[in-house]
């Protein structure tokens, strides 16, 4: 991870890792060549159950098994529950919405939660 190369900010609970979050972060990787993952400090804050490591173990997974290498593509950083990203003007970077087709946009991080609680493995 070269930190002085611009990078694009992933910021998320990542509660779990799924297709959605994969179909982002690939958009991102290709944006810059490097992702900055951030992972927000919410386990037991509302229906959020999983800790920094899990969460971070779920990403390096799933990232690995398509390829791409932690150092390098991305790296993952705990940060507090920020939930309001305020700017005053220009500064140099851009804030981007990505549009993705119905089947992705209707994964719900909620509904997987769903599951696997009925699957016993949460």
């Amino acid at each position: 991870m070269d930190w002085k190369k611009p990078t694009v900010q992933m910021l998320g609970r990542w509660q779990p890792w799924h297709d959605g979050h994969q179909a982002l972060f690939e958009r991102a990787l290709a944006k810059t060549g490097q992702v900055m993952i951030q992972v927000r400090d919410v386990q037991g804050v509302g229906d959020n159950p999983f800790d920094f490591i899990t969460v971070s173990e779920n990403i390096e997974t799933a990232l690995k098994s398509k390829g791409f290498e932690k150092g390098t593509d991305y790296d993952i950083m705990l940060v507090p529950n920020i939930t309001n990203i305020t700017y005053g003007r220009g500064v140099g970077y851009a804030i981007e919405e990505e549009t993705f087709e119905k089947e992705v946009t209707d994964i719900s991080a909620t509904k997987i939660r769903e599951e696997m609680r009925k699957d016993g493995k949460l």
